[in-house]
């Protein structure tokens, strides 16, 4: 899948049949007002977002398949015109079967390293789209604040790549990080969360810094060891879309705190 072109309807339909899927899944109540997700793609595409990269769930019951959990970045087309280094992303939500809240989110996308982070609730609220009542206002107005928002969150990133920090306060970084993905009982080297795996993230700026420990954290191989068995492991990559907003919005709330700490007056400006 392009990251750089907007996505056809028949690549969506390749990597995510849901988003086509026209019922709802049939334990859910009859209070439940069905919306194709295809439809909403379709509204936001009007407003100049288009997206660029897609998720769909795996899963256990094949009962569920075609209703389970979907994720659809979106990209402004003044960003795919002219792509800047981090480029603003509007992240749609949904399932068919209740299983997650339709809704629209903020994210980014670092081009230098293809990561693309998602926006902590503290920052920025989820909007939630209706399954009753006005839906086309309820995403128009998701829309229109996300892209109102974008330059305040341009302002987020230069904020944070203008805080340095010393090698204690990134293993400090990387210790607050380790509960996003491992359970207390399986112990790991929080270096391997700070190793830069190109030559652009041989920084220690915050901005740098919360994204080479997200990328370790996401992609894996990450050493350690299970306290309760004594069995060595490596981590693998995350595929769960839900812990992958788990993880991306907890390091952000993370480096949010350390930016008070270190840089209070730059902080509430941005």
């Amino acid at each position: 899948m392009s990251v750089l072109n907007p996505l056809t309807n028949d690549e969506l339909l390749e990597h995510a049949p849901a988003l086509f899927t026209e019922e709802p899944h049939y334990e859910v109540s009859e209070k439940y007002h069905f919306i194709p997700t295809i439809e909403v793609i379709n509204e936001i595409k009007q407003h100049n977002w288009y997206p660029v990269k897609v998720q769909e769930a795996s899963v256990r019951d094949l009962d569920k398949d075609g209703y389970q959990r979907h994720l659809v970045r979106f990209r402004h087309f003044d960003d795919l015109l002219n792509p800047p280094q981090n480029a603003v992303e509007l992240l749609l939500f949904n399932s068919h079967d209740r299983s997650t809240a339709f809704s629209i989110s903020a994210g980014i996308y670092r081009f230098v390293c293809a990561n693309g982070l998602v926006i902590a609730n503290s920052v920025f609220e989820s909007y939630k789209i209706k399954h009753i009542g006005d839906r086309d206002n309820d995403v128009l107005t998701a829309i229109n604040n996300i892209t109102a928002f974008k330059p305040k969150l341009q302002e987020k990133i230069r904020t944070f790549e203008s805080i340095e920090l010393t090698n204690g306060e990134k293993e400090a970084f990387a210790k607050a990080a380790v509960p996003l993905r491992f359970e207390s009982h399986l112990q790991v080297d929080i270096n391997d969360l700070l190793i830069p795996h190109r030559m652009e993230d041989e920084h220690d700026d915050l901005y740098t810094v919360l994204n080479v420990i997200q990328e370790n954290l996401l992609r894996g191989n990450v050493s350690g060891y299970n306290k309760e068995t004594g069995r060595r492991f490596t981590s693998k990559e995350i595929t769960s879309i839900a812990k992958d907003i788990d993880v991306n919005q907890g390091l952000w709330d993370i480096a949010e705190r350390i930016a008070s700490i270190k840089a209070p007056h730059l902080a509430l400006a941005a």
